[in-house]
């Protein structure tokens, strides 16, 4: 299976259920999303047609807004 992931790339079969982040007042709404429980990508999901969309960037992970981001 490794091989084949290797020379073919993820295939995405193993996902979470569908995941919807509370957002609180103030904050934007994030939407719903699932992840390869393989590779750790991050995908959005339609709960309406229930089909797995886009890919989602890693580098703005779903829920993450930076006004909360702390300096070290």
């Amino acid at each position: 299976m490794q091989l084949m992931n290797a020379l073919f790339g993820c295939r995405h079969r193993h996902l979470t259920r569908p995941i919807t982040l509370v957002h609180k007042a103030g904050l934007r709404n994030t939407g719903t999303y699932v992840a390869c429980l393989d590779c750790g990508k991050q995908f959005n999901y339609d709960m309406i047609k229930m089909r797995m969309g886009a890919e989602i960037s890693q580098s703005s992970p779903p829920g993450s807004d930076s006004r909360f981001e702390t300096s070290a």
